[in-house]
């Protein structure tokens, strides 16, 4: 999927909200565990209620990955029904990847051209050879982990060198890497009032807005502050929705919490 597709989509759907899919077996439907692959049959359910409130998918790797092979299957088998079924969805997989050289192209080739999946995310530590590897894919995405919406952020990210906050150098230097028309970037709910400068230095990117919802992000400060003339916003929540209920109306009460949002989105999009 291409930017300007997505940017159709958020303008058709008035919604730029993304459904993370963070598959907890301990936390899901007791009766889901009856079945055959209980992480697909959740994933499945929730995105079938949910998928015309939202534009984008963001399954986080971590989650299928602590499950082994079985996990990883149940990953294979939900983005191929989002590309089979729902193909104007953007998926992003939650991997945070980031190495040098060959191992970030091996990277980038797993989640392009193996699972297919329209973006992921990666931290951008080692620098432009980790990076350049996953922006050498055509209509394809890496998602720049830039200001994050966790407490340690405050560690480093928001750290002054050469009289810029390193998340700024981040976005600056990034920002002059090779096909750099191919990068997002994170930004944390929790940081909005930090959107502005950002924008200032990344006006034409797509910005990951995690933190809404259960983290305590405002959905009208972030969109006030990070939009752009094309929206720009991908703003996901996870829990909040995905675990609205452990009963078996879990997938409704998802899509009441996906609706909750999608109608406040809404009412943005027109002011």
């Amino acid at each position: 999927m291409t930017q300007k597709e997505l940017s159709q989509q958020i303008k058709l759907k008035k919604s730029f909200l993304c459904v993370g899919l963070d598959i907890d077996l301990e936390k899901i439907p007791p009766h889901l565990l009856q079945e055959e692959d209980p992480m697909f049959a959740f994933a499945k359910a929730i995105i079938d209620t949910t998928h015309d409130l939202c534009v984008a998918y963001k399954p986080n790797t971590a989650f299928f990955e602590a499950y082994g092979v079985k996990g990883w299957q149940s990953l294979e088998k939900t983005i191929q029904y989002l590309n089979k079924n729902y193909p104007d969805h953007f998926t992003i997989a939650d991997a945070k990847r980031g190495d040098i050289g060959n191992t970030s192209t091996r990277y980038a080739k797993a989640f392009f051209e193996d699972l297919n999946f329209d973006s992921v995310t990666i931290a951008p530590y080692m620098g432009k050879d980790s990076v350049e590897p996953f922006l050498e894919f055509e209509d394809k995405f890496a998602i720049l982990l830039a200001l994050t919406s966790n407490a340690g952020a405050f560690d480093f990210q928001t750290k002054t060198i050469d009289r810029l906050p390193l998340y700024q150098q981040v976005l600056k230097t990034t920002s002059q890497y090779k096909n750099s028309e191919r990068l997002m970037y994170v930004v944390g709910a929790t940081k909005a009032e930090y959107l502005q400068d950002i924008r200032k230095i990344v006006p034409d990117s797509f910005l990951l807005v995690p933190g809404v919802g259960a983290q305590g992000g405002s959905l009208e400060e972030v969109y006030k502050y990070g939009a752009n003339d094309q929206v720009g916003l991908l703003v996901n929540s996870s829990r909040g929705i995905i675990y609205a209920s452990q009963q078996e109306d879990f997938a409704e009460a998802a899509r009441a919490k996906a609706m909750q949002m999608q109608v406040e989105m809404a009412t943005l999009l027109r002011l």
